[in-house]
């Protein structure tokens, strides 16, 4: 079994698997205002490698987030974990995660910043760790995926996007003609977080800007499928045959274009 592609099955094996994994944390500042992410990755990896921005679900800078990014990178990722909602706020509970994330949602121009800051924080990573400024990509879940399909909308100069069950609407559809690299939707067919009208119109607003695009619908996945504390059937609910399958495409997206791009 490929450890690279079940990021959730390594939350189960002890120290010796991570033993060369790190999580720091890493200051930066938006229009002055203090922010705070999370740079994952394996110190055991002396060769440049490709960078993901990770734009993690509504419940932010998490330790749950950071164990998340720990499976992805393994030994072939840098992951820089974007701060959304600044360095004060850390959402303990839904209810508190509902009312952040309603906030950068409702105010699209600043999603799109604070994503591209995130990028910018990736990059000057380049100075302390290994990483291939050449081959840099963006993934995000749930909330993280719609602000990672935004970032594409603005025109990022990344190799390629990919959204994990994440919301697909936007108040400005014709923004997808400046999408400038593959985009890859991970979707679970029975969301309703995420319902067919808006599955339509993503694929009409895709199809009119001629992107470079993919939506792959799982059946039986709910919303947050790749999440292991997910557990509301039928709404919220982790499923990790589906999960494993997702990140399998992810990782086959980022072979095909970060290849291109040494």
């Amino acid at each position: 079994m490929n450890r690279l592609l079940l990021p959730s099955l390594l939350l189960a094996f002890a120290g010796p698997t991570w033993a060369a994994m790190v999580t720091q944390a890493v200051p930066y500042e938006i229009d002055g205002k203090p922010f705070e992410g999370t740079l994952v990755y394996d110190d055991a990896v002396k060769t440049p490698r490709p960078g993901l921005l990770m734009v993690p679900n509504w419940m932010g800078v998490t330790t749950a987030a950071a164990d998340q990014a720990k499976g992805i990178a393994g030994q072939r990722y840098v992951i820089f974990i974007a701060d959304m909602y600044g360095k004060g706020v850390r959402p303990t509970k839904p209810e508190e995660a509902r009312a952040a994330a309603t906030a950068v949602r409702s105010d699209r121009p600043l999603m799109r910043k604070r994503a591209q800051a995130g990028v910018e924080t990736l990059k000057a990573q380049g100075a302390k760790v290994p990483l291939d400024l050449a081959s840099l990509g963006a993934i995000g879940f749930c909330f993280g995926g719609g602000s990672v399909l935004e970032l594409a909308r603005s025109g990022a100069q990344l190799k390629g996007f990919v959204s994990f069950h994440g919301n697909l609407d936007t108040p400005n559809p014709a923004d997808a003609r400046n999408i400038r690299a593959p985009v890859l939707v991970l979707h679970g067919a029975d969301d309703p977080a995420v319902p067919k009208t808006q599955v339509d119109a993503f694929i009409a607003e895709m199809t009119a800007a001629k992107a470079d695009w993919q939506l792959v619908s799982y059946g039986g996945a709910v919303h947050s499928f790749t999440e292991p504390s997910a557990n509301v059937p039928g709404r919220n609910e982790y499923n990790p045959k589906v999960a494993a399958r997702a990140y399998q495409a992810m990782n086959d997206l980022f072979d095909e274009v970060f290849t291109g791009a040494r």
